[in-house]
């Protein structure tokens, strides 16, 4: 099976080349850049084939996706900058990335008779309520421009496609970029006290277990809308960073211990107001997984476990 990833100096595609490469698939790696630009971690994406490829450019899409001909095509490639999104300046170059790229991939995809796979978010709902969002549920309300974008995104997919698998996931963190655990750590040093919003509710996603499932999927032909984060429960932001810094003291850093650093828990309106609106359910029902006869992540709590072992802070 030969795969095409988009995205590769992000996150998740870092981690969904190195499990093809585990799996022995033949993975081919793209992003913008004219060379690799992701982390030099000698892991196996630094040295799996790589391809430039402005996703925004339909012609350049079609030349490198029609020569490459893959079986798969995993789109991890977006802007994802939500406040940044927001600026009138962004806007057009967000909806290009996220709404046009997709559409130029999947147009692609079907000429080729590619499967593909499409990475979303649960920024596509409205954020309300505290029942858990169903991935085929269609009552879309995006808050902000980053979920408009998204959602048109997966419309773009599901009305061109019908190989596809539209995966949402939340609340992101991989070895190979920024995230939430990255900036705690960092602000926890130089800082004795943090205030967390403890009013958004979600579950964090580890990209390296994530990658996992999606490989699982790929060999499959169980096509659909499904939900992917970790196992574990809902949490909030606030209940994250308290158990960050207890993993941390943990493993002998007692920099972040109760003692040195305090966490306040403030609602989202205390914290003040960001360029985006950001849900307060990000709660994904994740069951339909384990219908189709995948395996379901590790518990957050694991995998963050995992990682901080693996980042080496």
């Amino acid at each position: 099976m030969k795969v095409f990833v988009t995205g590769v100096a992000g996150q998740l595609g870092h981690d969904v080349m190195n499990e093809l490469k585990k799996r022995g698939y033949e993975g081919i790696g793209s992003d913008i850049a004219p060379v690799y630009s992701g982390a030099k971690d000698g892991s196996a994406v630094t040295k799996m084939p790589y391809v430039a490829m402005d996703i925004t450019d339909a012609a350049s899409v079609e030349r490198v996706l029609t020569e490459v001909k893959p079986d798969v095509i995993v789109h991890c490639a977006a802007w994802t900058a939500v406040d940044l999104a927001e600026d009138e300046d962004k806007k057009e170059k967000v909806r290009a990335i996220n709404v046009d790229g997709t559409a130029n991939i999947a147009k692609i995809a079907k000429t080729i008779d590619a499967k593909m796979v499409y990475i979303s978010t649960d920024y596509v709902f409205d954020g309300q309520g505290e029942k858990p969002w169903e991935p085929d549920c269609k009552d879309y309300a995006p808050l902000n421009v980053y979920g408009q974008t998204k959602l048109e995104g997966e419309l773009a997919v599901t009305n061109t496609l019908e190989k596809y698998f539209i995966v949402r996931i939340a609340w992101v963190f991989g070895v190979n970029g920024k995230n939430f655990i990255k900036t705690m750590l960092n602000v926890g040093k130089t800082h004795d006290k943090l205030t967390v919003v403890c009013d958004q509710i979600g579950t964090p996603t580890y990209t390296f277990d994530l990658s996992r499932l999606l490989v699982d999927m790929i060999e499959t032909d169980k096509y659909g809308y499904y939900h992917a984060t970790n196992e574990g429960g809902y949490i909030s932001w606030y209940d994250f960073t308290e158990e960050i810094f207890r993993q941390a003291v943990a493993m002998g850093h007692s920099e972040y211990s109760k003692e040195r650093l305090s966490v306040v828990p403030v609602t989202t309106a205390e914290y003040g107001v960001s360029k985006a609106a950001r849900p307060f359910n990000s709660r994904l029902e994740k069951r339909k997984l384990v219908e189709a006869g995948f395996t379901p992540l590790p518990t957050w709590q694991d995998a963050l476990k995992r990682y901080l072992k693996e980042i080496e802070f």
